[in-house]
């Protein structure tokens, strides 16, 4: 597991101390240890981490604007570290491009498998399949390239969002329910998944659709979930 970059950010010694711990019990040896958000964004960019445990209150600029930052160039796993149990703080941490995100105090070995868990799923994204370009309406989505246009525009999508769109694409006009969704996206279980997803569709209506608020491409089956339709026909 050496193989993997690690990035630890929080202002709090004790805590990047805790955690490197885990991750060293885990077999992770590769790991970088940051206590300010500006330095994190430098970092990232620099040494391109596999994934990252961000704390949400840093002294200089807070988590979740670090987050956005790196999601302009990179689109590695993101575990929040917070102190914020509120929902609220949970969905927002979500919508800015986090992957997961877990409340102080916390378990170790929790972190440990969340990070394996995280790495896994990042790897299942690389590993080559057979790719397709499909035209749906104005938007044209390719796997290959990890790329999505509307018309001559390229549209810019996390790396949740653009897998979130591909596996609705290959069920065109199939509803997909939020729990097949989460497991097959995230890959873990569905429970409690119901406002995880929602963020992240309400993001992807918000870049591709005119009117998000009665969008023509992804649409609610009320109870059901969600399906990606042909506004034009086919």
């Amino acid at each position: 597991m050496d193989k993997y970059k690690i990035m630890l950010v929080d202002d709090e010694p004790d805590i990047l101390d805790l955690l490197e711990k885990a991750l060293n019990i885990e077999g992770f040896y590769n790991i970088i240890k940051i206590d300010s958000g500006i330095c994190a964004v430098a970092t990232c960019k620099e040494i391109q981490p596999d994934i990252i445990i961000l704390d949400v209150m840093l002294p200089d600029i807070d988590g979740y604007e670090v987050c956005k930052q790196i999601r302009e160039f990179s689109y590695c796993p993101v575990l929040f570290l917070s102190s914020k149990n509120d929902e609220l703080d949970k969905i927002l941490g979500l919508a800015v491009g986090g992957d997961d995100y877990v409340t102080k105090p916390f378990s170790p070995k929790e972190i440990a498998y969340r990070v394996k868990a995280g790495l896994r799923r990042a790897e299942y994204r690389q590993v080559p399949i057979q790719g397709f370009s499909i035209q749906i309406g104005e938007l044209m989505i390719d796997t290959d390239g990890c790329r999505v246009m509307k018309g001559d525009n390229e549209i810019g999508l996390t790396a949740r969002e653009f897998e979130i769109l591909r596996y609705l694409a290959e069920n065109l006009g199939r509803v997909v329910s939020r729990e097949r969704l989460y497991e097959t996206v995230w890959g873990e279980d569905s429970f409690g998944c119901d406002n995880t997803v929602m963020v992240h569709i309400r993001h992807l209506r918000e870049k591709l659709e005119e009117n998000p608020a009665m969008p023509k491409y992804i649409i609610t089956m009320k109870g059901l979930g969600y399906k990606l339709v042909n506004p034009y026909g086919k």
